[in-house]
């Protein structure tokens, strides 16, 4: 019997894969724990419809994606520190920081996790930072460190 299946099956097969099992073993144990579904003409179109909009989805978020790219190139974010003598920061300026800046100055929405900092930010000045926006697409955020 050919069946649909809804989870990851241990030895038997992943979420969204259709496998031939034996009868007893899909309409006594995967069918009633929900585990998988007979794979009929209607469940097959369901599965098809739902593979179509996750790639749709996919589609939307990647181009969400570049297009935050193209916005993190043409501005510069000015993010505002507290130094002592000689232009050293107390402490660092952090990646969620940056991310409130954007939020704040530019309603540029970028989670703090998908900065990468190659070195912490402790002094005054402009630096480069590169942003991991997801589906292999990254920009660079110009960061500008300030008196405030």
């Amino acid at each position: 019997m050919k069946v649909i299946f809804n989870t990851d099956v241990k030895g038997q097969g992943k979420k969204g894969e259709m496998k031939e099992v034996s009868i007893g073993y899909a309409r006594n144990y995967l069918i009633p724990r929900g585990l998988a579904t007979e794979a009929t003409a209607d469940n097959l179109n369901a599965l098809k419809l739902k593979e179509k909009a996750k790639a749709a989805q996919i589609a939307r978020e990647k181009a969400l994606a570049e297009e935050n790219a193209k916005k993190l190139s043409a501005v510069q974010v000015i993010v505002r520190a507290k130094a002592g003598g000689a232009g050293k920061l107390f402490g660092a300026v952090t990646s969620q920081e940056i991310s409130d800046a954007l939020k704040e100055q530019f309603d540029i929405e970028i989670e703090k996790n998908k900065i990468v900092q190659a070195d912490p930010i402790k002094t005054f000045g402009s630096y480069q930072v590169k942003a991991k926006l997801g589906y292999e697409v990254s920009g660079t955020i110009n960061v500008l460190v300030v008196e405030g």
